[in-house]
């Protein structure tokens, strides 16, 4: 935003408006979706997959994808911002998964049984992250649950510290205290410890402690209310739950030293910001390495995915049968082979040179969209992720979140799938490019939001 221009509110009523109208137009061109989750509602719990997938106004159902593109159900093609919640940094059918994948089901998909494949991404893993050791897995969840035992077999304590808002996984350990109710959430500087869901123990949720993120205050007040206590606190190093959440300058590297300090360690989930943010993820973007870092989604090549790194004498837990990490499916060849070509031969200093020239574009025309509308909005930009927030100031942690304007990020995000950009669905509105994402891709984007803005103005 220009030093000259000052952000006024949007009028809540056109806000309103615009929605009913674009709400109208997406139920109107999308009966076969509609048709088909009412199907899938009758075997399946909100006719999804997955309840992250159940949005209102009802889910769209995906076809197809080649590119950078996406078609649902009803035929209409999307420039893909959503990319299955960051999966595809690859793109869609990119040729050279298309050939890995193909050749290697070929010859077999699964084994149980080691490969090649998996000692060279390890090694490329190792390299990138600047962690030995490595074992794999077929999920985020699966990844931050071995870390947590990881840390707690390591440190022989049972408590943990996460972030207020961060989600980092459908295991009870951390379903914690992930966009609480503001009702329950307690004091901002020292968070309560709230269960996402029910069905999980109290006994569970008491071995959480919650604190706010960009505060090493309130860690330090965290680690003292329970001294000898706390195996480690996980975060994530950029928040991607929320928007996009930088961390501030010596944030991360405080949680470090702090943790250290009371003899716990420092896990990054990195599922969203591996190899997303940069070749090592968010440890190569703000230089702090952490014990443990958990990885999944784009590190896949598109096929379920997932690995967990640390330290030569963490890990070693694994090798001397103290802590079991194992699952029939962990480093199968075909995910494997995906993995291979994605690290090693598609996710290239090309390909971040890439991502850096999409989001200059995407960051200077929203800056000059938001700043010509005088809009209280703001947008961040890293890599192949980015996001608009909409709020004025920067957004420094889940409270700050909660003054974000949420009516407008439905209104955003029909206004967008009506004009053939499909992006991930929520007030966080988080997108992910891909290698294969053009120029013209990412400015139909901007240009699509500069329509709106018109609109919400006049």
């Amino acid at each position: 935003m220009s030093p000259s221009s000052t952000p006024t509110p949007v009028d809540p009523a056109r806000i309103a408006q615009l929605t009913e109208r674009e709400e109208t137009a997406f139920k109107a061109a999308r009966q076969k979706s509609l048709a088909l989750g009412q199907r899938a509602q009758r075997h399946s719990p909100g006719g999804v997959p997955s309840s992250f997938q159940d949005s209102p106004p009802f889910p769209i159902f995906i076809d197809r994808g080649q590119g950078s593109s996406v078609w649902d159900a009803d035929g209409h093609e999307y420039v893909d911002f959503h990319n299955g919640f960051g999966v595809n940094v690859v793109g869609h059918g990119h040729p050279k998964i298309v050939e890995a994948v193909s050749r290697r089901i070929a010859q077999g998909s699964h084994f149980a049984q080691p490969g090649e494949d998996f000692i060279v991404v390890a090694e490329e893993l190792a390299n990138r992250f600047g962690l030995p050791q490595w074992r794999f897995t077929n999920s985020g969840t699966e990844s931050t649950l071995d870390a947590i035992r990881l840390a707690r077999a390591y440190t022989g304590r049972e408590g943990i510290m996460k972030i207020e808002a961060t989600y980092h996984g459908h295991h009870d350990s951390l379903m914690v205290s992930v966009e609480p109710n503001p009702d329950k959430m307690g004091p901002a500087s020292a968070p309560n410890s709230v269960p996402q869901s029910e069905g999980i123990p109290g006994a569970v949720v008491e071995l959480v402690t919650v604190v706010p993120f960009n505060d090493l205050a309130a860690a330090e007040a965290g680690f003292e209310r329970h001294p000898g206590e706390i195996a480690c606190i996980i975060v994530e190093p950029a928040m991607m739950n929320v928007g996009i959440v930088i961390p501030e300058t010596g944030y991360l590297e405080g949680l470090k030293e702090l943790a250290h300090r009371h003899g716990a360690l420092l896990v990054f989930d990195e599922v969203k910001t591996g190899v997303t943010l940069a070749p090592g993820g968010a440890t190569d973007r703000f230089g702090v390495t952490p014990d443990i870092v958990c990885l999944a989604k784009a590190i896949g090549g598109g096929l379920p995915c997932g690995a967990v790194g640390g330290r030569e004498e963490i890990m070693a837990l694994i090798s001397a049968g103290r802590v079991s990490q194992m699952g029939t499916f962990n480093a199968n060849a075909l995910t494997m082979a995906a993995s291979r070509v994605t690290l090693t031969e598609i996710l290239t200093p090309l390909a971040y040179a890439h991502f850096d020239a999409l989001s200059e574009i995407l960051q200077g025309g929203l800056d000059q969209v938001i700043s010509d509308h005088e809009l209280p909005f703001h947008v961040i930009t890293m890599g192949a992720r980015g996001g608009l927030t909409y709020r004025a100031q920067r957004v420094r942690n889940y409270r700050d979140y909660l003054e974000t304007d949420k009516s407008m990020a439905y209104l955003s995000w029909l206004f967008q799938s009506n004009r053939g950009v499909l992006m991930a669905p929520g007030a966080e509105e988080n997108w992910t490019i891909s290698v294969q994402h053009s120029e013209g891709d990412v400015q139909r984007f901007v240009d699509n939001f500069a329509t709106l803005a018109r609109e919400l103005r006049s």
